[in-house]
């Protein structure tokens, strides 16, 4: 099975990428399961149901999300109504939603997706790993491929989930960071791992934003509007191969893609 992974997706202007270069991808390499990570879809901070549904009719099969979560009021709603939508599931409970969904692919094969918020530099939440030790618990034996999102700040906690889940599940990719990372690699076990997929959106931009505001607040500390930026806009991914019957992964390629808008 050939997955792809798309990481933070930021407003429009990476919506739009997704949607245009999507396709090509798909064609290109004979993707079967697509995920994307998007806390950031909506004007660059958390999800409603208008950017949810144009990312699933744009062939979407599982959106995960971070610590921009519930920055729209919408995704209380979605999150409980939409077994596509999954949030962190170390969110202390209760709590809306769920942190992992299980989907049948159309030939048949059950992949499971599993969101994890790191702690270090983030919320006090419960424990990433505790919870990844409780939920994998709760996967049915026929479910092979396992593929979790790790959305963290520090590199090391990333990391350590990596080797944390080596050989129980698929691949672990992490998001969040924005800036996509040269490490991939197959660890000794068969877990995929990348430390950060990268962002879709404006290059020319701090991770996302237009430049000026945010020099401006580095500067002087004050409050300012960090607008979605719309320039030189680019699609970074992983795409995962992973063997049905064993979930190991058996090659990941980082791709890049340029969006020339019309």
């Amino acid at each position: 099975m050939k997955v792809l992974v798309v990481g933070d997706t930021v407003g429009r202007p990476g919506r739009n990428a997704v949607k245009a270069l999507y396709p090509e991808i798909k064609d290109e390499y004979g993707i079967d399961f697509f995920i994307l990570n998007g806390e950031n879809l909506a004007g660059g901070s958390g999800v409603n149901g208008k950017c949810a549904e144009e990312m699933f009719a744009a062939e979407v099969d599982v959106m995960t999300n971070g610590d921009h979560a519930w920055d729209q009021k919408e995704a209380r709603m979605l999150f409980n109504t939409d077994e596509r939508m999954i949030r962190p599931a170390n969110y202390p409970e209760p709590c809306m939603g769920k942190g992992i969904t299980i989907i049948t692919t159309p030939i048949g094969v059950k992949v499971a997706v599993l969101n994890l918020l790191g702690r270090v530099f983030l919320k006090s939440i419960d424990c990433p790993f505790k919870k990844a030790d409780e939920l994998l618990k709760t996967i049915p034996s026929d479910c092979k491929i396992i593929i979790v999102d790790m959305h963290a700040e520090a590199t090391s906690e990333k990391v350590a989930m990596g080797w944390y889940l080596d050989g129980r599940v698929s691949a672990v990719f992490g998001t969040h960071t924005h800036v996509q990372t040269a490490d991939e690699r197959i660890l000794p076990n068969g877990t995929g791992y990348l430390t950060d997929v990268g962002m879709t959106g404006s290059y020319d931009s701090v991770i996302g934003r237009k430049v000026e505001p945010v020099l401006q607040r580095f500067l002087n500390q004050l409050p300012a509007r960090f607008e979605v930026a719309d320039q030189n806009v680019k699609l970074y991914g992983i795409i995962y191969e992973i063997d049905n019957k064993t979930g190991k992964t058996i090659s990941l390629e980082r791709i890049t893609r340029d969006w020339v808008q019309n």
